[in-house]
């Protein structure tokens, strides 16, 4: 038997075996389980199940953000089960780690040229070199109303001559489901999702490579020759070398004069060594050259004490994935760029 009254009905399976509805709006923000009727006329399963963040629940449609950050369109008539659910249960191997500390290690390791504050957020631009270095960084309150927030960034970023994008984070406890469905609500477009992994640094370092691997504190032109964003502007090199402890490897090419045959790039910031531009000459892929470099990286990041390790890769990256997951990696949480919508008249918010 299934139970029907107006939003505030109930969603879960009773003891007795029967679906019932016993959630409420007043459980948004909070992790469920829904089960609804599919529509009759789309072929397959009658069902469908969803979890993740209840994000809103107004007019008769429930919003659902998933881990993965998709967020789901569910109507209120069509829920046939569902419950408040526990957090996601906690990493089985690895360092252990929360959203914040991860977040912040993270901007750490890749600093824009300037930031503001608003309120808690951060606000970060770099000539636009990554999203990564030229967004918000929205933790914590910005001090007031969301609406304002968001005219303030538009227009910090429209003085710069910059689109504004604000990098939010799904999937782990902490993270910023509600604050996507409220973007998603107001025009912004998730432009990239990508993945926070993270693992424990000792046995990467206890991989051998018999490549000879280069460190140094800079990058040199060897090293970006390989790099694969070309033309680095002086800005660029800034970001580059930003962070607490900052090593650049390469692998030197076939012959003198010939691009590095790999390159890789470490921050090691308290008990955390974070990797990232590690690429590799495309004819000399399938030698085990990134593990290489990440082995020698992640020794010199022992010696400074670090003990765990995390990176970032997009989550169509198939072949990274692969990689890093055989070197102990697992994801943590998803993190996705919203970018500004469009005006009316083809322009932008924020722009002058």
């Amino acid at each position: 038997m299934i139970r029907t009254g107006g939003v505030n009905r109930p969603v879960e399976i009773s003891a007795t075996g029967r679906l019932e509805v016993r959630i409420t709006a007043a459980d948004v923000g909070k992790r469920v389980s829904v089960r609804r009727l599919n529509d009759p006329w789309v072929p397959g399963e009658k069902f469908t199940d969803t979890v993740g963040v209840l994000a809103s629940w107004d007019n008769g449609v429930l919003l659902i953000t998933r881990k993965g950050g998709e967020t789901v369109h569910i109507a209120e008539s069509s829920l046939v089960a569902g419950k408040v659910v526990p957090s996601a249960p906690a990493r089985r191997r690895g360092p252990s780690a929360t959203y914040q500390e991860l977040a912040h290690v993270s901007t750490r390791a890749w600093r824009p040229v300037e930031s503001e504050r608003l309120g808690e957020w951060e606000l970060r631009a770099a000539s636009g070199f990554t999203r990564r270095a030229n967004s918000v960084l929205p933790i914590g309150d910005p001090g007031i109303p969301l609406d304002g927030a968001l005219e303030a960034v538009r227009r910090w970023y429209g003085e710069r001559g910059l689109p504004a994008y604000i990098q939010t984070a799904t999937g782990a406890e902490g993270t910023q489901e509600l604050l996507c469905a409220e973007l998603e609500r107001r025009g912004w477009e998730r432009e990239v999702t990508a993945e926070l992994w993270i693992g424990a640094l000792a046995p990467i370092a206890d991989r051998a490579g018999a490549d000879e691997v280069l460190l140094a504190r800079d990058a040199d032109e060897a090293w970006l020759a390989r790099y694969q964003r070309k033309g680095v502007s002086e800005v660029a090199l800034k970001v580059l070398g930003s962070g607490p402890s900052v090593w650049f490897a390469t692998v030197p090419g076939s012959s003198d004069g010939a691009a590095p045959a790999a390159i890789g790039r470490c921050v090691v910031d308290g008990r955390w060594a974070s990797f990232s531009a590690v690429e590799v000459d495309p004819g000399q892929r399938r030698r085990g050259l990134a593990t290489t470099v990440m082995a020698a990286l992640a020794r010199r990041a022992l010696d400074e004490g670090a003990s765990a390790a995390w990176l970032q890769v997009e989550s169509d990256n198939t072949g990274a994935r692969a990689l890093y997951a055989g070197m102990g990696f697992a994801a943590h949480h998803a993190y996705h760029h919203y970018r500004e919508p469009a005006v009316p008249d083809g322009g932008r918010y924020g722009s002058s």
